[in-house]
């Protein structure tokens, strides 16, 4: 069963973490037929079998440890101690007429530890019926009676195959939390992987939409957000202004200063652009020394001053050069669409050219 990260698992015992009661607890001894005259009988070998339970242990793992995988699973003499010790009060707990929620949160350890330690389920299947043939052995001694001998193997098969069904239990659930934990870390992996590969293909579209150089929004894009912010300036019944303006003579700066000179100036425009737009503006380069602002909900009279704005800081950057700029404003009822407001604004920026003292056409 899961568990919220308020609760670890080492703050529960296994009976805990399974939800057991002592009401299951006796319905499984029901299904068995486990009566109290079983368990009393098994009680009543208590004394012989503490006597004896060293010679038992002793025999168990000469039988075990001659197969080679259990011998590789053992590994070591320290393990091998370690394990007569457990098995030892395993088989003291068999006969100790005590089969409360203890009795059952040690044998759900031991179906744990098994699967930590790799035991595989035929190998500690085999290891029961070995330690349940060495016991009917030593009843074999203790009891004349064939009939009380009888009984008290069935009630040592009743009480083995109890202990089997929680071991059992417990090495399933370590089998399926494993598989929930990977099943998790690929999820998550999986989510790494699409979240990354998003951020990635995010990154590429940014890159396709921005001009390498400025790193302003490009031709494709302008067209793009233009197109968006017409249709929203329509719903809206807003103006929308696009400013279009180049560098007059730039030919002769990169023919008498160099590309360098040229790039240089470019980048600094879109510095400037940076400084004057608003979050909503738009500022894009068109293309060589060509740039254009998108200006939502801005008529043609605060365009200007954007466009003023736009010349101040230019010149004063660079006094013996100068800017060309149109204005197209269109809405808040009627509309042109983007070519042709594109247009429109170029137009006027040739037309700021030709006309004596002025850089600004709206």
């Amino acid at each position: 069963m899961p568990f919220s990260n308020t609760h670890k698992r080492t703050d529960k015992t296994l009976y805990e973490q399974m939800q057991l009661s002592e009401i299951e607890i006796e319905r499984r001894k029901e299904f068995l037929n486990i009566s109290d005259t079983d368990l009393r009988q098994l009680s009543q070998c208590k004394e012989h079998i503490e006597q004896e339970v060293d010679g038992i242990v002793n025999e168990f793992y000469e039988l075990q440890t001659a197969i080679d995988e259990i011998q590789l699973l053992i590994g070591d003499s320290d393990t091998l101690k370690r394990l007569r010790m457990a098995q030892r009060k395993y088989v003291l707990d068999l006969f100790s007429g005590k089969y409360d929620s203890d009795y059952v949160n040690n044998r759900l350890r031991i179906g744990l530890v098994h699967k930590r330690i790799g035991v595989e389920p035929k190998l500690y299947l085999s290891a029961v019926r070995t330690l349940k043939g060495i016991l009917h052995k030593h009843f074999d001694k203790l009891f004349s009676d064939a009939n009380l001998r009888s009984q008290v193997y069935q009630a040592l098969d009743k009480l083995m195959y109890f202990d089997i069904t929680l071991v059992f239990d417990t090495y399933i659930r370590s089998l399926i939390a494993e598989i929930e934990t990977a099943k998790s870390r690929t999820e998550n992996y999986a989510k790494s992987l699409e979240d990354k590969v998003a951020e990635r293909t995010q990154q590429l579209e940014d890159l396709s939409r921005r001009d390498p150089l400025t790193n302003l929004y490009n031709h494709r894009a302008l067209k793009e957000t233009l197109y968006r912010d017409l249709i929203q300036a329509k719903r809206r019944e807003r103006h929308l202004s696009l400013i279009y303006f180049d560098i007059d003579d730039f030919k002769q700066v990169n023919d008498n200063q160099g590309h360098h000179k040229g790039d240089e100036m470019l980048v600094n425009v879109s510095h400037i652009l940076g400084k004057i737009c608003r979050e909503a503006d738009v500022p894009c380069r068109y293309g060589g020394d060509e740039f254009c602002v998108i200006l939502p909900e801005c008529d043609s009279d605060n365009a200007r001053k954007v466009a003023e704005r736009l010349i101040s800081l230019f010149t004063k950057r660079y006094p013996k050069n100068s800017l060309s700029i149109g204005i197209a404003t269109t809405g808040p009822l009627q509309f042109v669409e983007s070519d042709p407001l594109i247009r429109e604004a170029d137009k006027k920026m040739y037309l700021a050219k030709k006309i004596p003292g002025s850089n600004i056409v709206c």
